[in-house]
């Protein structure tokens, strides 16, 4: 015996068949190529070279995103600069040890983020290293160190635990006369942060942005292959010791390869321990894989410092946070997970 079927039951059918044919179209036209191209522009801010990569179809609208993203990083520099005398920064250096200054929630958070990352790091990482006396200058040659009396003296108004923080009215207080803060180490970071989030805002769904040597990628290049970076050899820059996949990920180094001083056989670099006053000895630079670049410029800069045991005892208990060190002698370190994770094979 036969059945009539309802005029409803193939319009039913008519719809699933419908759905079908549209749902593989999609995964059809979706494993097409793109004609995708990278489009880049690099400038100069916060004294350091920037680069902007966005993967588009549309060389215009690609431009277009990353002058917003240029625009944003200068905003943030105007905010941050501590020798713009109109910038709230300035104002809070300027006022120290006399009254607090009232300031944007944005620069009220950076500074807060940046007493957190103190804590952490007991104090190795420090945004009132920016109060210290210049007793080492790079860019001199030296008969004999400064003396340690000098240096000593030189970090005494360096002190994150005197940096007062009032969410009520979002003011800032150094509570010593001569004390400053700067963002040498998490500003560019930062910048990075909010350039990227400009250009995903603005529909770009790959690109880079190099803060001056803090790389924070997202995406994947046109091919569909992985972003990835060198960490260079900074005794022999010819030579690449690994490479890293650094897609959606910040990739930041600090180093004092370049810049140091030579005194009677011993070489001291520019990056100096906010507790004591000394360059630091022992590494040549150390690079943190992070997703957030802000994060990974201070915690860079606070290893460095810390030197090898400590620091990656430090990494080693941070969830999705990874680093290699480069000791003195060319020799390479890295954290529990980072080859597993990000070394390209």
């Amino acid at each position: 015996m036969f059945r009539m079927l309802s005029d409803d039951y193939f319009k039913v059918r008519l719809s699933l068949v419908l759905a079908l044919w549209s749902f593989f179209t999609f995964l059809c036209s979706a494993q097409e190529p793109l004609n995708v191209s990278i489009y880049e522009k690099d400038t100069l801010f916060m004294g350091s070279a920037f680069v902007f990569k966005a993967v588009s179809e549309n060389k215009e609208h690609a431009g277009v995103v990353i002058e917003k993203a240029m625009a944003e990083v200068n905003r943030i520099e105007k905010l941050i600069s501590s020798w713009d005398e109109n910038s709230q920064t300035y104002a809070i250096n300027d006022n120290a040890g006399i009254r607090p200054v009232k300031v944007d929630y944005e620069l009220f958070n950076l500074i807060r983020r940046s007493i957190k990352v103190s804590t952490l790091t007991n104090g190795y990482f420090d945004i009132s290293f920016a109060s210290i006396d210049k007793v080492w200058d790079f860019k001199k040659s030296y008969d004999q160190p400064p003396s340690g009396a000098a240096i000593a003296a030189s970090v005494r108004k360096v002190n994150y635990q005197n940096i007062v923080l009032n969410s009520k009215d979002t003011s800032v207080y150094l509570k010593e006369k001569g004390m400053k803060i700067g963002f040498g180490a998490i500003g560019k970071g930062y910048a990075a942060n909010r350039a990227k989030m400009v250009m995903e805002e603005q529909g770009v769904l790959a690109g880079v942005v190099n803060a001056g040597g803090d790389l924070l990628s997202w995406g994947s290049k046109p091919d569909g292959s992985p972003w990835s970076v060198g960490v260079v050899n900074p005794l022999e820059k010819n030579e690449v010791l690994l490479w890293l996949n650094s897609t959606n990920m910040a990739v930041v180094t600090s180093g004092d390869y370049e810049r140091f001083v030579m005194i009677n056989g011993v070489r001291y670099g520019h990056i100096i321990n906010p507790k004591t006053g000394w360059p630091t000895k022992g590494l040549t630079s150390v690079t943190v894989i992070c997703p957030d670049a802000e994060l990974a410029d201070a915690l860079a800069t606070s290893v460095f410092v810390m030197g090898r045991e400590r620091g990656l005892e430090l990494i080693n208990l941070l969830e999705g946070i990874e680093a290699v060190i480069v000791d003195d002698q060319g020799n390479l370190f890295l954290s529990e997970n980072v080859a597993a994770n990000y070394v390209l094979k």
